[in-house]
């Protein structure tokens, strides 16, 4: 999908505050309510828009330690990466997980309460998955951005 300056407008827009009325979001861009809609409603159609929801600040909810955690694997069968990727799932301390290129196969993106919790997820949890070679990890100090704008 091509956008245009006022697409990208409309989509800042949502990505700041998705809770405000189209009529205002209308107003910002420079176009009627109804034209406004039709082109948010494209965008969920078309997938641009994936869905909505709350920004959560981390460390108000008593994650204050997060880290970027490098896995290696030692086997890339089916089964292997297939049990990796569902205990990943499952865990509710990761945020987020990649599959890369270079020398980890993935990237996670790790919060818990303190580094005592974090050792526990890699000691109880992600060395004990089969297909685990090692871990490397990059402990955020300080986060400067975290959300793509157009």
């Amino acid at each position: 999908m091509r956008l245009d300056d006022r697409d990208r407008r409309l989509l800042a827009l949502l990505q700041q505050d998705c809770r405000q009325s189209v009529a205002q979001m209308a107003e910002n861009v420079g176009m009627s309510a109804s034209a406004c809609w039709r082109r948010v409603k494209a965008f969920e159609d078309a997938g641009v828009i994936q869905r909505y929801g709350a920004v959560l600040q981390s460390d108000k909810l008593g994650l204050s330690f997060k880290a970027i955690v490098h896995v290696q694997l030692t086997r890339h069968d089916r089964t292997a990466m297939n049990d990796f990727i569902s205990g990943i799932s499952e865990r509710e301390e990761v945020d987020a997980c990649y599959a890369t290129t270079g020398q980890a196969d993935y990237h996670l993106i790790v919060l818990c309460e303190n580094i005592d919790a974090y050792n526990r997820f890699l000691e109880d949890f992600l060395f004990r998955l089969p297909a685990v070679r090692g871990a490397q990890t990059n402990v955020v100090l300080k986060q400067i951005k975290s959300a793509a704008m157009i």
